[in-house]
């Protein structure tokens, strides 16, 4: 194996031990590409990394919580790889799915990142690639009406399905795209990080892809709907999206 890795993956813990040890153990089980695990303790915290996993591992702790995106753009600083994967510590791996995933990245020059497609646990398929949320769709969704589930059902036979955003679960950059951009806009603590980052990316000119080749499993927790701190922050992230976006979108027409 070469000393640089292909992938660098970025994983940020919030108390999560057992989740890391599990994403760990699946990665060791599955992954057969070049890797290299950077995870970010956002809370003091113990993690299992006595045993040697077969990739290098580091392993950084937080002198004061961070945002997701600012964790991930101070992980970003220490990667190695050509290749630069957002994931979450509640992802499982059913096979590998970086070479799939690296080719579609290939066969598609203009795409700023691209995800696999992502399942509950029981195998049904998660609105992981969505439309750009505006204050109706939310609106929609809230009285039951969602529709990303099919919309993504309907796209599965194309290699490669171009949406608007991927969600933060599982996202892998060219590691020139991510840089050029900027990472994520910390100024979203948690909530929409993703969301913004694809709205820039296609300012950019550039694509926003799915493979519906590959698949991983996603065991979520919807802290948003039980706590109101998260709550609150789903909201505010949400209104400055909002703002953002719109802005985005005029200045794109005014252009065109």
């Amino acid at each position: 194996m070469s000393d640089t890795p292909t992938i660098t993956i970025s994983v940020v813990s919030h108390d999560q031990a057992n989740l890391i040890a599990t994403l760990l153990d699946s990665l060791q089980s599955r992954c057969r590409s070049s890797i290299e695990v950077l995870i970010t303790s956002n809370l003091p915290e113990t993690l299992p990394l006595s045993a040697e996993p077969g990739f290098p591992v580091k392993h950084f702790c937080n002198s004061r919580p961070k945002g997701f995106g600012d964790n991930h753009n101070a992980a970003f600083r220490h990667a190695r790889g050509a290749y630069y994967c957002v994931i979450n510590p509640d992802i499982r791996l059913t096979c590998d799915p970086f070479p799939e995933l690296i080719a579609l990245l290939e066969r598609h020059p203009r795409a700023g990142v691209v995800a696999p497609l992502v399942t509950t646990p029981s195998g049904a398929l998660e609105d992981s690639a969505r439309d750009f949320p505006t204050p109706w769709s939310i609106s929609k969704k809230f009285f039951g009406h969602n529709r990303d589930r099919e919309f993504l059902r309907g796209s599965l036979n194309a290699d490669a399905i171009s949406v608007d955003w991927v969600a933060g679960m599982f996202m892998l950059f060219p590691r020139e795209v991510f840089a050029g951009l900027g990472g994520f806009d910390k100024a979203y603590f948690l909530y929409y990080e993703d969301v913004d980052l694809c709205s820039r990316l296609q300012a950019q000119g550039r694509e926003v892809l799915v493979s519906s080749g590959v698949s991983v499993i996603h065991d979520a927790r919807r802290e948003s709907h039980r706590n109101p701190k998260y709550l609150r922050w789903h909201i505010s992230s949400m209104l400055r999206f909002f703002l953002l976006h719109s802005l985005r979108t005029r200045r794109g027409k005014r252009k065109s």
